[in-house]
């Protein structure tokens, strides 16, 4: 009766070579190395994938919830005509809000130092509903934002920008509008005191170096806007649904109106983002397989090793297809093995990272992720499943193909001649 492939018989004989004996020493050194450059190959590819995934989820969040989702900017019009469709686009299906913004450069200035900074002029009602803002304020509060003589004379900052100006929460800070007015003495720059109400830090350097946000009605007095706003900052339910809203964006507004997404603004930006994510991702695949390349070498010189025990399983009655079996599966055990190890060990790491890093800067002294550079206060890692699984599945393939040409070899030899030569 033929025996049944990978048989208990072939599995056994098949591990057993893999643990070859010491006077075989170099073929259990090559599958050693082989199985510790697969792990590491296949770890490397996991960490770096789950990376780059963190480094694209933790900005998309954070600019997405800084900055609105589409954008709306039309003509002139009255207060009573932009409330009306405000109504009109909150009401749109998907729309969770729409706020008039004033928005414009400006330098400011402290005690310590001056910078350029970027005021965002909004209703204080549309900040307090935004939750990347409203919950981090760091030192201070919203409670006087927009409240008291003329509408509110108090301003949230940015962490970074107060540090950089020398400035804490209750602190008077100076701004200084580009657009200057006309006087006797020549063109001045519009020049107005503001009490810092609060310091808000979202994570992003970015934007907590840059960003100072003031009641809109103040805004619109200081910038000289009169009752006009610069756009409509428009947030949807579901981002990615904004390139297909901007038609129904546009009709609810009305004529004249015109409509960006999200999409369009940071097209560049996301747009590198998903090259530099291909590219590593093909790079550390082909790592992979150069590790998997190494499941040759020592199926070869095993094969050598072995040629004596070949050709007796052969005239006991071993087919062909059994002994390429068993020198496949001993291939395979090394595949395997280390794709496992390598998943395991990438897995801990993401899950660990934060935890890794502070202990890698505790340890060295290093600040090994400025946050001023990388725009993000630790190092993010995501893990996407399905990637994890081609990863996987990428793996086991290069070495079940690596394999099959050394275990082919050993199945045609011959075993009249491996006889004689031994």
């Amino acid at each position: 009766m033929t025996p049944r492939p990978f048989s208990a018989w072939e599995r056994t004989i098949a591990l057993r070579y893999l643990l070859t004996k010491k006077s075989h020493g170099g073929v259990a050194l090559i599958s050693i190395i082989s199985f510790a450059a697969i792990a590491l190959a296949v770890a490397a590819l996991i960490i770096t994938m789950s990376i780059m995934n963190g480094f694209r989820t933790e900005l998309s969040a954070k600019i997405l919830g800084f900055n609105g989702h589409a954008y709306l900017v039309g003509g002139n019009m009255t207060p009573a005509d932009r409330l009306a469709m405000v109504r009109r686009i909150r009401a749109v299906p998907g729309v969770v809000e729409a706020t008039p913004v004033v928005e414009s450069q400006a330098l400011v200035q402290g005690p310590m130092a001056a910078a350029g900074a970027v005021v965002r002029g909004i209703d204080p009602a549309d900040l307090r509903a935004t939750p990347i803002i409203a919950g981090n304020i760091k030192t201070g509060s919203m409670a006087g934002f927009g409240k008291g003589d003329e509408g509110g004379e108090e301003v949230l900052v940015g962490q970074k920008l107060a540090d950089t100006l020398g400035l804490a929460a209750g602190d008077p800070i100076s701004i200084i509008s580009p657009s200057g007015g006309s006087t006797a003495f020549g063109t001045l720059p519009p020049r107005k005191t503001y009490v810092i109400g609060g310091l808000f830090s979202v994570g992003m350097s970015e934007y907590d170096q840059t960003f100072i946000y003031m009641p809109l009605n103040q805004a619109q007095l200081f910038f000289g806007r009169d009752t006009a706003v610069d756009f409509i900052e428009i947030k949807l339910d579901d981002p990615d649904k904004a390139p297909g809203m901007k038609h129904a964006l546009a009709a609810a507004a009305g004529p004249g109106a015109i409509v960006s997404d999200w999409t369009e603004k940071n097209q560049a930006y996301f747009g590198a983002l998903q090259v530099e994510r291909n590219v590593m991702r093909m790079i550390f695949m082909f790592i992979v397989a150069l590790a998997a390349l190494n499941i040759i070498s020592g199926l070869v010189m095993l094969v050598k090793n072995k040629g004596r025990d070949i050709a007796i399983l052969r005239t006991i009655g071993a087919g062909r297809g059994a002994i390429l079996r068993i020198f496949f599966m001993s291939g395979a055990l090394i595949g395997v093995a280390g794709t496992l190890a390598g998943l395991v060990f990438g897995l801990v790491f993401c899950l660990n990272i934060e935890a890794i890093q502070r202990f890698i800067e505790w340890v060295t002294g290093v600040q090994v992720f400025n946050a001023d550079v990388y725009f993000l206060a630790h190092v993010p890692a995501r893990v996407d499943w399905l990637e994890v699984t081609l990863v996987c599945l990428w793996s086991l393939f290069a070495a079940f193909s690596f394999t099959l040409l050394p275990a082919w070899r050993a199945s045609r030899l011959d075993p009249v001649e491996a006889l004689r030569n031994e």
